[in-house]
């Protein structure tokens, strides 16, 4: 599924905005450990309620050594089974854990099963608490490995089909390629980076991808000015200098995530413990988080016409045609239902969108 040339929907403060192109979510698929199949189980039935829903797309989260999905491209050879119209993305597998040879493959097997639905997301950097696991990992390379953007690029060229051997043909009674195999048309046009600082915008540019941005973004030196500083326009700051350096310009993809949680339907019971989650979340939204500068975006709790309101004076959710809504990690199966189904119904139509 080639996806369409999406126009940009930037307008003057104060003025309408058109209806988004794609209405996505995300979800990290938390289970039991004493009961993974359940949760694993869970994670199936929303991306299928999202589909009923009208959503564009479901992306799930990445967690390795953890009780989150570590698997998210055998989770969406799943969905794939159990959909067939919304687009099913990654957001994001740290390359850091993967071999991008095998990847390609695994990414290329599952794209082609989906019909062309599926949107990789990745990124770069060590694996979190590398210390701890590169024996386990990487026990002969651990010192020798690059976590750096080239691993990126390799993943870049096997999707795209560049030879990765200088032999192919036929051996014996077995047929060689000098591809990854197998190839899927217009993949390579589907792989998204997830950034949060101006270099990695102005890579996925030059680069040729699409770029996922996210709740959180990194401080640099010359956006330390005095006072707090403001999320929106770190935030636009990276999709302008990502479109400046991409091929397509002012139409290059960009899909936006934050936490958002509408409690149009909500229980009392519900509404109190949203608030208390968002309560804890927000002193860190506040100031720079660590040696990284990491700036948290604030969850958006309320109506769907109070965040509707919110989102239409954000800077940078003004420049995008896209987002992928996430959902809270620690929240339950029902939870999750009542806040698609009130995006879906309630938040979607506020935004512009048609209801289900």
């Amino acid at each position: 599924m080639d996806h369409p040339v999406i126009g940009r929907r930037r307008r003057a403060r104060g003025t309408h905005l058109p209806p988004l192109a794609q209405t996505g979510f995300l979800t990290i698929g938390l289970f039991d450990g004493a009961d993974p199949a359940r949760g694993h189980e869970s994670t199936l039935e929303i991306i299928e309620l999202g589909e009923r829903l009208g959503f564009d797309s479901a992306w799930v989260r990445h967690r390795h050594l953890q009780y989150g999905i570590s698997s998210p491209v055998a989770v969406l050879a799943a969905a794939s089974q159990r959909t067939r119209r919304i687009e099913l993305g990654t957001a994001v597998i740290p390359l850091g854990w993967e071999n991008p040879l095998r990847l390609a493959e695994d990414l290329a097997t599952v794209d082609l099963l989906s019909g062309g639905r599926l949107n990789p997301g990745v990124s770069v950097g060590p694996p979190m608490h590398y210390d701890r696991v590169k024996e386990a990992l990487y026990p002969d390379t651990a010192d020798a490995e690059d976590f750096g953007y080239e691993r990126v690029r390799r993943l870049l060229d096997f999707v795209r089909g560049e030879p990765v051997t200088d032999f192919s043909g036929t051996e014996g009674f077995e047929v060689f390629s000098d591809r990854v195999q197998p190839q899927s048309p217009g993949l390579g046009g589907r792989m998204w980076y997830g950034g949060a600082s101006l270099r990695s915008a102005r890579w996925a540019g030059e680069h040729g991808m699409n770029l996922l941005t996210s709740s959180v973004v990194k401080v640099e030196d010359d956006q330390d000015a005095p006072g707090a500083p403001d999320f929106a326009r770190i935030q636009l700051s990276h999709i302008r200098a990502f479109r400046e350096r991409h091929p397509d310009g002012e139409n290059a993809r960009v899909s936006q995530g934050l936490v958002v949680i509408p409690t149009d339907s909500a229980t009392p019971e519900q509404r109190a413990r949203y608030e208390r989650y968002v309560a804890e979340r927000t002193p860190r939204t506040s100031s720079p988080q660590g040696p990284a500068r990491l700036l948290f975006a604030p969850d958006l709790i309320g109506t769907s016409e109070e965040i509707a309101e919110r989102l239409h004076a954000h800077a940078a959710f003004r420049e995008v045609d896209e987002v992928a809504f996430a959902l809270p990690f620690s929240f339950g199966h029902d939870d999750y239902v009542q806040i698609l189904t009130d995006i879906a119904t309630r938040l979607g139509p506020a935004l512009g969108r048609p209801a289900p």
